[in-house]
Parts: C-alpha cells; sequence; structure tokens
C-alpha cells in the first residue's frame, strides 16, 4: 500500500492507495520523499484544471526521491538512484511512476528537499523563455508574478543566459527579492500600471505572464518590435483586449503555453534540455530554486492555502517522507 492526498470537496486527507502492480515499460517508480505546490494544484483541486486524459487524478506535478524500480528499456537509471521528476500528477504521495525521460538525477550537491523544487519551474522556464519565445542573448524579458518560484527561477535563469529581466510583483519586500536575483528594474502592481516604468527601462522584448485579463494590453504596450507575449496562465481572468493593429504593425506574437498536457515526448525533450543547459548552473549554485517554507504532508491544506494568499516568495514544499 502507499499513501496519497485525497481531495473530497473542501477536505483533503491522508489515506491508502494501492501501489501499481507493475511499472511499464520505459517508466521507473519513485519513493517519494519530497514535492511541492504549484498553482495548478489548486486549480485542479477547485476543479477548474482537470488532469489530462489518463494522468493521476492525484494533486502533485514534481517530486524528488529514490527509484525503487526500473521498467523494460530503462538502463541509465537503477533502484537506489536520488532523483527529482516532472509529473502530469500524482506528486503528493509516497509512491509513483513516471516515464523515465522525465526523471533526471539530482544536481551534484543538492539535498532531496531542494531537489524538489527545481523540475516544473525550471521546465516552464526554459520551455517558456528558450523554446517558445526562442530567446537569444541580450533580448529583455518582463516576468509578472515574479516572486513566484516560477518567477524566482524565470529571474536567475534568463539573467544567467544574458537576458535583462524586469519583474512586476505586488509586494515591495518580495521585490527586492527579486533584484538580488537579478532582476534590473521592478513594479509594484499596487502602484497602477507597469506600462510608464518599463517604456523607460527601454521596452520588452518578451513577456511572460501568468495573469492574463487586462494585463494583455498592457503586455502590448511594453512590447519592442517582433516581440512575444507567453501566456501560461488566467489569474486575472480569460476575457482579454488586444490592439490587432499594434500587433500587425509591431509583428507580435500572443502565444499560448502549457506543460502539463503536452505529450510525454515533448517533455523529455525539455528535461533533456535542463540536463544540459540548466543542471551546469545549478549544480555550479550560479543559480538556485528559492524556497520559501516546508510543510508536513498532513498539512497540505494549510500549505495549500498560505499559496493562495500569495505570501509565498519562491516554491512552498511538502514532507513526505521524513
Amino acid at each position: 500500500m502507499m499513501r496519497a492526498i485525497k481531495v473530497s470537496g473542501d477536505t483533503l486527507s491522508w489515506e491508502a492507495y494501492d501501489i501499481p502492480s507493475e511499472v511499464p515499460e520505459s517508466h521507473v517508480a519513485i519513493d517519494i520523499a519530497w514535492t511541492a505546490i504549484n498553482r495548478a494544484d489548486l486549480m485542479q483541486r477547485a476543479g477548474v484544471y482537470p488532469p489530462p486524459p489518463g494522468a493521476s487524478e492525484i494533486l502533485g506535478l514534481e517530486v524528488s526521491g529514490t527509484i525503487s524500480e526500473v521498467g523494460e528499456g530503462v538502463d541509465h537509471f537503477k533502484p537506489g538512484d536520488q532523483v527529482c521528476a516532472l509529473l502530469t500528477g500524482g506528486g503528493y504521495a509516497t509512491h509513483v511512476v513516471v516515464p523515465a525521460v522525465q526523471v533526471l538525477p539530482i544536481p551534484k550537491g543538492y539535498t532531496l528537499k531542494e531537489a524538489a523544487a527545481i523540475p516544473e519551474v525550471f521546465a516552464t522556464a526554459w520551455l517558456n523563455l528558450y523554446h517558445e519565445a526562442g530567446l537569444k542573448p541580450g533580448e529583455k524579458v518582463l516576468v509578472h508574478a515574479a516572486a513566484s518560484g516560477l518567477g524566482t527561477a524565470v529571474i536567475q535563469l534568463a539573467t544567467a543566459l544574458g537576458n535583462p529581466v524586469f519583474a512586476t510583483a505586488g509586494d515591495n519586500e518580495k521585490l527586492e527579492t527579486c533584484k538580488r536575483l537579478g532582476a534590473t528594474g521592478v513594479w509594484n502592481r499596487r502602484d497602477g500600471s507597469f506600462v510608464d516604468a518599463i517604456k523607460s527601462w527601454g521596452g520588452v522584448d518578451m513577456v511572460l505572464d501568468p495573469v492574463g485579463g487586462n494585463y494583455i494590453a498592457d503586455d502590448q504596450k511594453v512590447l519592442n518590435v517582433d516581440g512575444r507575449i507567453i501566456l501560461i496562465g488566467l489569474m486575472g481572468g480569460r476575457m482579454a483586449e488586444v490592439d490587432l493593429g499594434l500587433m500587425l504593425m509591431k509583428r507580435h506574437r500572443l502565444i499560448g503555453s502549457t506543460l502539463r498536457s503536452r505529450p510525454v515526448a515533448d517533455k523529455g525533450d525539455v528535461m533533456s534540455a535542463l540536463y544540459q543547459h540548466v543542471w551546469p548552473l545549478l549544480s555550479a549554485r550560479q543559480i538556485d530554486p528559492v524556497i520559501d517554507s516546508s510543510w508536513p504532508i498532513e498539512k497540505a491544506g494549510e500549505a495549500m492555502a498560505y499559496v493562495a494568499e500569495n505570501r509565498n516568495t519562491g516554491k512552498v514544499l511538502l514532507q513526505v517522507v521524513g
């Protein structure tokens, strides 16, 4: 038997589940030590972001732990290896089975706790900055909700790879953290529109936007020619006003992007790119996942409420095994 968080209405409980009877070809089984909270978990719990067909109903999109079994065709991992993994679901549990291409060894020098804060945010950052937006060295990035786990990863990764970052958030203390991580321009959204501040900064070539809604119109106003808006969330609503004339004349692109529903092969490509380009930066401690706090898995409900209230700076972790 294994244990996992079960969602029943507004209640979360730590329940017994059957362990999958066998590990499929090209998959590995992981005994989970740590998992992490992502906004997708909050949305799934609220009933507005169901898992893709065939995915686990259990919450959790990233874990760290120890491989307990490998399926046929897996020759680069063995039982006992310490790893972290990108999941389509199933992380709030003691055990998970995942395609091997979505699993990486933990970076050199990292603990399992630290490693649990890496897969989802750095995979999302790499996918959107360097695949979807195709950033070139020197191009400038605007990231909203910049003190989140993803935002703090984006600031560090972009800065390390030669892309200056402008960060927005709703708290001056969080913005100070963004500056320490490398952001060279910041704006508190509670002070009104960010447009003039970013225009004074020289505009941007890409916006990473988890907000949507009325942010899209302002995003357009600060985009340089050939700029890209990568929309990754809808915290501000799903309806937006788009200036098609501006989009046409400045050759802007508005791109919707999700990671969770992509095919396994696509996720494998992202993880391979992380291992090649990002793991050396992590191992050298040139960049680090920002961890806000950690909670026992039995207090997942309280931890999720903490994230929902935007109280965190960086990742919030859940300890599965002590």
